[in-house]
């Protein structure tokens, strides 16, 4: 279909006006059961861009999701390409080969209306609102951590030949409008007076003065803007943080890949590290009297570090029995002499990974603390007061990674620097 074509069918649809178009598809029809006309529907997108809607049948139910030509958070003010759920469908499909059941099925995708009939993920519930509400999941930090292992080291050159990623990167390339959102929103705005903006006031003012007089720290963020634009190390997800993941005790799935591009695998792996620390450094505005969340806390910093070994681990497993891409080819590492060589540029390739992880997970706290879209983690806390501490903590954290990096050389030097910092914040 032409982008015309495409422009002329698209219209926004509602809870009825998608009964025609999903009703259409045989198989969608096999899966709900009854008539379009009975079927159950109801409008429940709370994100900042697409509507969502959840169709019941006699038989069975599935989500359906539909891009806005515009960002949802700020209304037709802020237009943007609903092209958005092509490039959505194109990452579930490059990846599902590898990822197994840690996506949702897709069971259609309509061009024209920029409209995806996926799996209903029932009885899941979206992971930020879980550890808002003190859940804990089992599986899920080795669940992510294998996640973006697998979905990274399967469309980077150590697995692929050169030709196959440069098509995949042409493909994506056109994907450019939530690039240019991430450019904007996280490593531009939150350090000058930009309009989009916010910060909880006056309890954080000063911090906030002090972060954008920071040259140091806004040289920082700058590099990994850069490294952002410049290093196409894999396909990566683009905003994998805990409102992209749907959870139960026993099952993951990630979900809202609409910001996917060739990217640096750090970037993912910092997204999801990143909000992992800001629910940590919210627990405390969630206490009650029956619960300090103290233990809560505990198991959070224990996930975040579960996580790093879990991707790390599988990224080198991976690497060693399907690296068949023309980085590191394995016919420059036949001979037996050259298996610590090869282990030893290994090392330091997650290395540079573990160091990516970190000042992305900085920059994307600053910009969920003092920059447009923040998280329910803290703006759910009603006592200003209670929030603006818990606020400043982790903005102190964000950026101690930033401007410090050499502070945190292994997971365990960042676990035991969390709750030490936070002391030290307390203190003033």
């Amino acid at each position: 279909m032409t982008e015309q074509a495409r422009s002329t069918a698209y219209r926004t649809l509602d809870s009825e006006s998608l009964r025609g178009p999903i009703g259409d598809h045989a198989d969608v029809r096999a899966l709900l059961g009854g008539r379009p006309q009975d079927w159950q529907v109801r409008e429940v997108g709370d994100g900042n861009l697409n509507l969502v809607f959840i169709v019941e049948g006699p038989e069975g139910s599935v989500c359906v999701k539909q891009a806005l030509p515009y960002l949802r958070a700020a209304g037709p003010s802020w237009p943007m390409s609903p092209e958005r759920a092509f490039f959505e469908n194109a990452y579930y499909s490059a990846v599902a080969p590898y990822v197994g059941t840690l996506i949702p099925k897709i069971y259609h995708y309509d061009a024209g209306l920029y409209c995806t009939v996926m799996e209903r993920l029932s009885p899941h519930i979206i992971l930020r609102q879980g550890l808002i509400a003190g859940r804990r999941y089992p599986n899920l930090a080795r669940d992510i951590g294998e996640y973006v292992a697998r979905a990274c080291f399967f469309t980077s050159d150590l697995a692929w030949p050169f030709e196959r990623k440069m098509d995949g990167l042409a493909l994506f390339a056109a994907n450019k409008p939530p690039v240019r959102i991430t450019v904007d929103l996280i490593f531009a705005d939150p350090y000058f007076a930009s309009p989009r903006n916010r910060h909880t006031s006056p309890q954080l003012d000063e911090a906030v003065a002090a972060l954008r007089r920071d040259g140091p720290l806004k040289a920082a963020a700058a590099r990994f803007g850069q490294k952002f634009l410049n290093e196409p190390q894999a396909l990566v997800h683009g905003d994998l943080h805990s409102g992209s993941v749907m959870v139960t005790e026993g099952d993951t799935r990630v979900i809202d890949p609409e910001f996917a591009f060739y990217g640096p695998i750090g970037f993912d792996l910092g997204a999801f590290f990143g909000n992992l620390l800001l629910s940590w450094y919210s627990q405390p505005g969630h206490a009650t009297r029956d619960d300090d969340r103290l233990g809560h806390g505990e198991w959070i910093l224990e996930q975040a570090s579960l996580f790093w070994e879990t991707f790390r681990g599988r990224f080198l497993a991976l690497w060693s029995g399907h690296g068949k891409g023309d980085a590191f080819p394995a016919a420059l590492f036949s001979a037996p002499h050259d298996a610590a060589a090869l282990r030893s540029a290994q090392d330091a390739f997650l290395d540079t990974l573990f160091a990516d992880m970190l000042g992305f997970a900085a920059c994307k706290m600053i910009r969920r603390l003092v920059g447009f879209a923040h998280v329910i983690d803290f703006d759910s806390i009603r006592d200003a007061d209670l929030r603006g501490r818990c606020e400043a903590s982790a903005l102190a954290m964000a950026r101690a990674l930033l401007t410090h990096p050499e502070q945190f050389r292994s997971m365990a030097q960042v676990i035991d620097a969390i709750p030490r910092m936070t002391r030290r914040q307390a203190a003033r």
